[in-house]
């Protein structure tokens, strides 16, 4: 099980949230996966994904996209992913 923290920021504040949850194990194969599902969640364009973010994701557990990253220009400033850890 895992969960994974969306937000979208305008300025400095969170505009939105979602928690995404999932009971099956984490899998970088299906990061886009989750990607897509949180925004979906958020009513947001899912950006596109490169190497780089799951990179980040995977080193530092938490992945920023910017509106560079999305094929259509978005009304926020930036989406941000977390991992939150259940112990």
């Amino acid at each position: 099980m895992f969960r994974i923290w969306g937000k979208v920021i305008v300025g400095e504040k969170i505009e939105k949230q979602v928690t995404y949850e999932s009971e099956e194990k984490f899998a970088y194969s299906n990061f886009f996966t989750y990607l897509s599902d949180v925004c979906e969640a958020l009513d947001i364009p899912t950006p596109i994904l490169l190497k780089t973010h799951i990179f980040n994701y995977a080193k530092f557990r938490t992945v920023k996209f910017l509106p560079r990253d999305f094929a259509e220009h978005p009304e926020f400033d930036k989406l941000i992913l977390e991992n939150i850890t259940l112990n």
